[in-house]
């Protein structure tokens, strides 16, 4: 069993404010994995990254310099993905991958909106009156649904509520805080492999 685990994940732009509120909001939605770590005394961190280059990067560095941790790098796939998921980075971002494992590597495919979309019950509940839950795709696997399908109809959707358009900065991470996890892993692949990756990693 590993002794920590660090979590390089895509999100928060550049901004310290928002890298802590999508920390946050990672935080709520991992917690059952946070809380099986601290129950093995396996030290937990998550490291908003800004976009997906910049992650990869401090994924590199945070690796050398944390070499006994279990190091993730978490990003969008941008695509949908067909290929091993180191070769899916490979091919679409043209990154040198060839330090990470295969198990090292994760997505939120195609994009983290697509976690969001996943359950409708928590979007109803957050955005309110006005809310347009019918536009909400009802594939029953999220990850076939293109990231540009997802962000329009987050805004087709939200756009008369109070809170305004869904964008990543304001909302987000006060969304993955809300999300029924449970639901999400059933209807994202990839969502669902990276807690029984960790779960796995932790004894659980």
């Amino acid at each position: 069993m590993v002794t920590e685990i660090r979590i390089y994940v895509e999100g928060g732009g550049n901004d310290k404010f928002t890298w802590r509120k999508i920390r946050e909001g990672f935080g709520q939605f991992l917690d059952p994995l946070r809380q099986l770590a601290r129950s093995r005394r396996v030290g937990w961190s998550i490291i908003p990254c800004g976009p997906g280059s910049e992650t990869l990067k401090e994924f590199m560095i945070g690796s050398r310099r944390n070499p006994d941790a279990f190091n993730i790098l978490l990003v969008d796939s941008e695509s949908q993905v067909v290929l091993p998921r180191r070769e899916h980075l490979r091919q679409q971002a043209g990154w040198d991958v060839s330090l990470l494992s295969e198990d090292q590597c994760h997505f939120m495919a195609q994009t983290v909106e697509a976690w969001i979309i996943a359950d409708p019950d928590s979007l109803a509940g957050y955005y309110g009156q006005h809310f347009r839950r019918s536009v909400i795709p009802g594939h029953s696997d999220i990850e076939a649904v293109s990231k540009e399908q997802l962000l329009s109809t987050l805004k087709r959707a939200t756009e008369k509520t109070q809170k305004g358009p869904y964008t990543k900065i304001r909302h987000c991470a006060d969304l993955l805080g809300r999300l029924n996890r449970d639901r999400v892993r059933q209807r994202a692949a990839h969502c669902d492999l990276l807690f029984r990756t960790l779960e796995a990693r932790l004894g659980g």
